[in-house]
């Protein structure tokens, strides 16, 4: 939006902005945690929160000529723009064409992280993994208890699985961090890894451009890609891209 030369971006979001101690613009949770969305503007800088939208005059202040209700502060400005995301076969089509140039368009080996044995095939990312193992028998390891996939080799298209107390991680590296106000060193706080999902405890540390970030509360099925957003309490710090996790139990 910036690059395009807006001013500003009007999201439905549900957030607070609130003054901090030294004036400038600070972002919370929501009043209301069960429908707090913060953790979608957790890539916000503190300029773009601090970048506010034009808001409708009161009655008295807006009011036009003759009467007939308020009218927006900014009505003498240049149109506003909608900016949308619409699905279709073109946007599926390059999302496929993406998917095609990021891993390769074959099968793999499906290798258990237990034991370590080949367990069964997968024909490509069109195909579910989990189904695939299930097809060839292995929808369940050696000890009987069900097998989830832990990571995917892109060059290989090797898939790994294994028991589910195998996707409990305790550490996630984070890269490109984007910070809502001063650089932190450390954060004793939480972080939330889905949009949906629960704050973990953790004590986060930051070196440059990398995140680390121990949770004290393991979470499960976290992939590089996702989002982790930190907080202050109520205060939104900054957020990283995932780049690796660690399985609990595991060494650095």
């Amino acid at each position: 939006a910036l690059a395009l030369g807006f001013d500003a971006v009007a999201t439905g979001h549900y957030a607070q902005l609130r003054t901090g101690a030294d004036g400038l613009i600070e972002m919370h949770r929501a009043v209301d945690h069960g429908k707090d969305q913060s953790y979608v503007l957790g890539c916000s800088t503190r300029t773009s929160c601090g970048t506010r939208c034009s808001r409708w005059a009161t009655p008295t202040a807006g009011r036009p000529p003759g009467g007939g209700g308020p009218r927006p502060a900014g009505r003498d400005k240049p149109d506003s723009h909608d900016i949308c995301f619409r699905r279709g076969r073109r946007q599926r089509g390059l999302a496929a064409r993406e998917a095609r140039r990021r891993a390769p368009n074959h099968g793999g080996d499906i290798v258990d992280a237990t034991t370590g044995e080949t367990v069964g095939s997968h024909t490509g990312p069109t195909a579910s993994p989990s189904a695939s193992a299930a097809g060839s028998g292995s929808a369940s390891g050696a000890d009987g208890k069900p097998r989830f996939v832990l990571d995917i080799e892109p060059v290989s298209g090797t898939v790994t699985v294994g028991p589910r107390e195998r996707l409990a991680v305790d550490h996630v590296a984070g890269t490109r961090p984007r910070w809502c106000g001063t650089v932190p060193e450390r954060v004793d706080g939480t972080v939330q890894l889905r949009a949906h999902g629960r704050e973990h405890r953790a004590v986060v540390t930051v070196e440059g451009d990398r995140v680390a970030i121990e949770l004290l509360d393991p979470a499960e099925g976290i992939a590089p890609g996702q989002a982790a957003v930190i907080y202050d309490g109520t205060r939104v710090v900054g957020s990283a891209t995932i780049a690796a996790t660690r399985p609990v139990g595991v060494g650095r």
